[in-house]
């Protein structure tokens, strides 16, 4: 009975050693690697949400998109001026604030447009700037893709969850990593003159379509 008893505790710490070790190996492999082990994670990923800041042409961009490959949908806004905007396909749809439609479209059509979905090219025209910004793929591959040269900082803690830290040791900022589990990217802290975004809702049930009754600019420009 005694050894019964000595043998069950022994297997009962055993597993409990391996339940307490559950990160997925990332944190010690060589950081060209685990940044590539993240782009492999968010490829075979459906959807992902993303949200925070950047720069586009040097202006302040703020973004909380759903992103697929050739699909997206959320809301941006650009040096103030905020617009909601969904991606199906080779369609964008846009549907701006006041102070985005005077940007875009002069105060007189502004009037025209409030509160309408406006459908234009996702390859040509006015909208098609914004399709690497709603697409899964193209929006990974910008975000991961460049860097300078990397050192894999290991295991912190962010925000109560355990991701290894790639840092950017050429142009500043650092990539996080899930540590358990599939090696998503869960962050990307910028550096010098450079945003931060979030990544999370990775593989979730959110679905994006296209806008009814949308007006089609190509219709009205002949573009």
């Amino acid at each position: 009975m005694a050894r019964r008893l000595a043998a069950a505790v022994l297997l009962v710490l055993a597993l409990a050693g391996c339940g307490g070790s559950s990160t997925n190996g990332e944190a010690k492999k060589p950081a060209a690697q685990v940044v590539a082990d993240a782009q492999k994670a968010a490829g075979s990923a459906r959807i992902v949400h993303v949200v925070g800041t950047g720069i586009d042409n040097g202006r302040p961009l703020k973004l909380d998109l759903w992103l697929e490959n050739g699909r997206g949908k959320g809301h941006l806004e650009e040096s103030g001026a905020g617009f909601d905007v969904v991606r199906v396909g080779d369609a964008m749809y846009v549907k701006g604030s006041s102070a985005f439609l005077k940007r875009f479209a002069g105060g007189a059509a502004a009037a025209l447009l409030h509160d309408r979905w406006l459908k234009s090219s996702a390859t040509k025209g006015p909208l098609a700037a914004l399709a690497p910004l709603t697409d899964k793929r193209q929006f990974v591959r910008a975000a991961l893709g460049q860097h300078g040269k990397l050192e894999n900082k290991g295991l912190v803690d962010r925000g109560g969850t355990k991701v290894v830290q790639i840092a950017d040791t050429t142009q500043g900022g650092s990539l996080f990593v899930a540590a358990e589990g599939t090696p998503y990217p869960v962050a990307l802290a910028g550096g010098r003159a450079q945003g931060s975004v979030t990544f999370s809702g990775w593989d979730a049930g959110e679905q994006i379509a296209a806008p009814k009754s949308a007006l089609d600019l190509s219709k009205l420009t002949g573009r």
